[in-house]
């Protein structure tokens, strides 16, 4: 389905990726649909899925006039269905939401009025007073918060939650942004790409929610790699020595 016509452009766009999702996708449109009041498109990226998601995207583009369903024009994997997301939606300010229902979609408003305060790039975060998780892998769970903690304490990013992909961005931060990671890092790598070009970021708390549907893509063991050698990255740029986040 194509852009919305100018005029008919939306202030926000809610991107979702979504992978094999035919269990929880709809519930996630739904709840979107019934919380969200700011006017807005979804998008919703079928990243090559081999269930019923593409049709069950269909159906949700016919009960709500304001979904929009690509396809990933990109091979597969995470990274680059954000990329397709992002190119794809229409409005100034993008959201990013997990296809899995477990970001909560009332945190979405507060995000919002920090963008219109100025920030360009806004967390949400699940390790900071307010915020929190309810279910979930506890070694998944302890490796973020531990990323998170450490990067704000050791680089300065005024965000306790780096690596949580639920954060909203002005869509100008993410045009033309290199993108390096193959997996679910790549949320942390936007951040601290923003962070160190000069962008405006700042947090809200969320309560994350573990997933009650389908089966979770994240295998920590397996990414871990990518977030150590961003890890590394962000401290070497600390220090003068890597620019290679800058851009």
């Amino acid at each position: 389905m194509a852009r919305p016509s100018p005029a008919d452009v939306p202030p926000l766009s809610v991107v979702i990726p979504a992978l094999n999702e035919q269990d929880i996708v709809a519930d996630t449109i739904d709840e979107i649909e019934r919380t969200l009041a700011i006017p807005h498109e979804v998008v919703v990226v079928d990243d090559h899925s081999r269930d019923r998601t593409p049709e069950i995207l269909r159906a949700c583009g016919a009960k709500y006039p304001n979904v929009r369903h690509v396809a990933n024009r990109y091979p597969q994997g995470f990274p680059r269905a954000l990329k397709c997301g992002w190119e794809s939606a229409a409005a100034p300010v993008v959201v990013i939401v997990m296809a899995d229902l477990s970001d909560e979609v009332a945190t979405i408003p507060r995000m919002y009025e920090k963008i219109r305060e100025g920030f360009d790039v806004v967390c949400g975060s699940r390790n900071m007073r307010g915020g929190g998780k309810t279910g979930g892998n506890l070694l998944q769970n302890f490796f973020s918060r531990l990323v998170g903690m450490t990067m704000r304490y050791v680089i300065g990013i005024p965000t306790h939650d780096v690596s949580n992909a639920f954060k909203m961005y002005r869509r100008d931060v993410l045009e033309g942004m290199r993108i390096e990671s193959r997996a679910f890092d790549v949320s942390m790598e936007m951040t601290l790409r923003a962070f160190y070009g000069g962008r405006r970021i700042t947090e809200v708390p969320t309560v994350w929610t573990g997933r009650r549907k389908g089966k979770s893509k994240l295998r920590i063991l397996k990414v871990a790699p990518g977030y150590i050698r961003l890890y590394i990255l962000a401290i070497l740029a600390r220090l003068g020595i890597n620019k290679g986040l800058s851009g």
